[in-house]
């Protein structure tokens, strides 16, 4: 019994229909003018499907291909970042060569130095701890991270690796109450040391003599004293120098040239000796205080000064007693 879906002319019989049909126009139009302007109607009237049917696929490709721009973008950004960084720490040391070369430009055959190895990582986290100062960052044991390997950005030293992990570090800032770094002017080369204060913004020098010839404005760098920091990167400028004579020493108030509020990228130095010593074992907790304490100086100096006396005495009595 024939249904309903199959009355009605044949498959076959439509598909020759459309056939004979689709000829005949074909031949018509390549054979008649008239055609023309029809032609130009049916392709008015297509236009729209044509560009609806096509508008999936466009935007689908445009999406595709703004995504992929993002991304190459962002990897470029992200490169030059690195590479800013990078020159920036060849453009720190750039006043203290010219007056070392100033220096030493009548010596001969002086040493070189050598391009020391660096590393690019990553803020990842600030320590919420208002009296302390320090932050994490994405690099570890894994990458060659070591206790007290010095930290710096585009602007000067940042601080030292205090603890390592093995896929991140934690770094000491400079401003941290418990930090000390040795420094000196770059206008006439005396020494100082540089303590935290507990604030971002601000570092002392302390035990300073009221005679000694600091100023305000006054670049004070990394001496390279202590095996910790390497010399010549910047580390602060003198703020304030106040010199009140009821008090043995003058306070020197110093900012710190590394941007340490607003950190995002670092960069990690090795010294050249330390660059065959990246496979060295070291306890992750362990804190690596090796900062110049100007007071535990001071009480050493105390101390051995007695035993310097006795010693001078004794000597003095064997040589009365021959």
């Amino acid at each position: 019994m024939d249904t309903i879906f199959t009355r009605g002319p044949s498959l076959n019989n439509r598909l020759a229909l459309a056939l004979v049909l689709s000829v005949l126009l074909i031949f018509v139009d390549h054979k008649l003018e008239g055609f023309k302007s029809t032609r130009v109607y049916l392709n008015s009237f297509m236009s729209p499907i044509q560009y609806l049917a096509n508008l999936p696929g466009v935007i689908l490709s445009e999406s595709a291909q703004r995504l992929a721009s993002k991304e190459r973008l962002l990897e470029e950004n992200q490169t030059m970042s690195n590479q800013l960084l990078l020159m920036s720490q060849k453009l720190q040391q750039f006043d203290v060569l010219a007056k070392e070369n100033e220096q030493l430009r009548l010596l001969l055959d002086a040493p070189v130095r050598k391009e020391s190895r660096k590393m690019v990582a990553e803020l990842m986290a600030v320590d919420k701890n208002p009296y302390s100062q320090q932050v994490l960052i994405n690099k570890g044991a894994i990458d060659g991270v070591y206790l007290s390997q010095p930290v710096i950005d585009d602007s000067g030293i940042v601080g030292q690796i205090m603890e390592v992990g093995s896929t991140n570090s934690r770094v000491l800032l400079l401003a941290d109450v418990t930090h000390a770094i040795p420094v000196r002017s770059l206008r006439n080369d005396i020494r100082f040391i540089a303590t935290g204060s507990g604030s971002l913004n601000e570092l002392y020098v302390e035990h300073v003599p009221h005679s000694v010839d600091i100023q305000e404005g006054d670049v004070l760098i990394s001496s390279g004293l202590g095996s910790v920091f390497p010399e010549g990167y910047p580390v602060a400028r003198v703020k304030q120098v106040v010199r009140d004579e009821s008090r043995p020493f003058s306070r020197v108030i110093v900012t710190p040239t590394a941007s340490l509020d607003r950190l995002r990228h670092l960069l990690l130095l090795w010294h050249e000796s330390d660059e065959s010593q990246d496979s060295k074992t070291q306890d992750p907790k362990t804190l690596a205080p090796k900062t110049l304490n100007p007071k535990t100086l001071d009480d050493a100096t105390e101390e051995q000064a007695p035993e310097d006396k006795d010693s001078k005495d004794i000597d003095q009595e064997e040589s009365e007693n021959a």
